[in-house]
């Protein structure tokens, strides 16, 4: 009577095998994870900015867009990876104020992600009537915002680009280490 198995050494091979495929695999799978976190975070941003600049244009008014820790109020200091506001400024101050309508409030990034902006969209993003993007000053406002993740072992990042008509881009960035 013949019996039919595996012998203890095909186990082993198939065993050894499987721990190569799973150390080239797993790598590969994380760097895959990072880069799907990253371009969903960017993602969320760019829709905020879209969104923003849609009401400011629906509503005829001003809408903002800034940085904000509470989701109640724009934050003094810290960086846009604390969370967002999109809100009607009713009164061109590009703060939150008593009465105007919240129509987004963002929550904080997952950990490990910075997001920050250049001088001129560090604080706010401000939306005219017509789409474009204005400091309250009236001057055009453009600028570049850097998200990466600090916790990931890529140096990939994202850069959104606003111009002054207020559209936002994207950009695959390298970078040497996150701001």
């Amino acid at each position: 009577m013949k019996q039919s198995g595996a012998t203890l050494l095909e186990l082993m091979v198939v065993l050894a095998v499987s721990a190569i495929l799973l150390g080239i695999g797993i790598p590969s799978f994380s760097a895959f994870t990072c880069s799907s976190r990253l371009a969903s975070a960017t993602n969320e941003l760019v829709s905020s900015l879209h969104l923003a600049r849609s009401e400011a244009i629906k509503r005829n008014s001003r809408t903002v867009m800034c940085t904000s820790a509470t989701g109640t109020a724009c934050a003094d200091s810290g960086g846009w990876h604390q969370g967002w506001l999109v809100f009607h400024d009713a009164n061109n101050n590009a703060l939150l104020d008593a009465g105007e309508t919240v129509i987004l409030a963002r929550q904080a990034l997952p950990a490990g992600f910075s997001l920050t902006g250049n001088q001129h969209v560090s604080k706010y993003i401000s939306y005219t009537p017509g789409g474009a993007t204005k400091l309250i000053s009236g001057a055009f406002q453009a600028g570049t915002l850097i998200l990466c993740n600090e916790s990931g072992s890529l140096n990939s990042a994202r850069k959104v680009v606003i111009s002054s008509t207020g559209r936002p881009r994207t950009e695959k960035i390298t970078l040497a280490s996150c701001p």
